[in-house]
């Protein structure tokens, strides 16, 4: 079962890419997920958005060092190739790119995954902060072309009424 989004956002989908369920591709955590056909080299890319509450005093730095922390229990090891803040004083934002491999059917192939962190403040209560998490895995050499297509939903975000993307 998928979960939802703490504050609703919405966003375009760029041409391409097709919605997918969550928890039949191995995502249950995501609140959304999309693919873009067809594989590379057995590969499919993908972008997958979660978010939770983080009333905690952790800046987005920190909160990204906790994404490859976990990744490297997954997958070791993990290399940051790039990292950078992003966004406004208001809609304040962060990005890392990682690169790693993974065993899929018994290949290794080697993936990039670029991460987008959002954190938004609740405006009567500036200690209600939820960030919201945009990711982008595809294998190294497909990369490029999926990134610009990243970018451009990344571009499109704002918030939402509740209702789905």
């Amino acid at each position: 079962m998928s979960t939802n989004l703490p504050a609703p956002i919405t966003f375009d989908l760029p041409k391409g890419w097709q919605v997918a369920p969550p928890d039949k591709l191995g995502a249950p955590d995501a609140s959304f997920v999309a693919v873009h056909l067809p594989p590379d080299d057995g590969f499919t890319a993908n972008i997958t958005i979660d978010g939770e509450y983080r009333p905690d005093t952790a800046t987005l730095p920190e909160i990204a060092d906790e994404s490859v922390e976990h990744m490297d229990q997954a997958a070791s090891p993990v290399v940051v190739t790039d990292r950078c803040e992003a966004g406004s004083s208001d809609a304040p934002g962060f990005t890392q790119t990682l690169a790693f491999s993974i065993s899929v059917a018994g290949k290794s192939r080697a993936l990039v995954q670029s991460q987008a962190y959002l954190s938004l403040l609740d405006i009567e209560d500036p200690h209600k902060r939820v960030v919201i998490r945009f990711v982008l895995t595809s294998t190294e050499s497909q990369h490029p072309t999926v990134l610009d297509d990243f970018r451009a939903l990344l571009g499109t975000v704002r918030p939402g009424d509740g209702g789905a993307p």
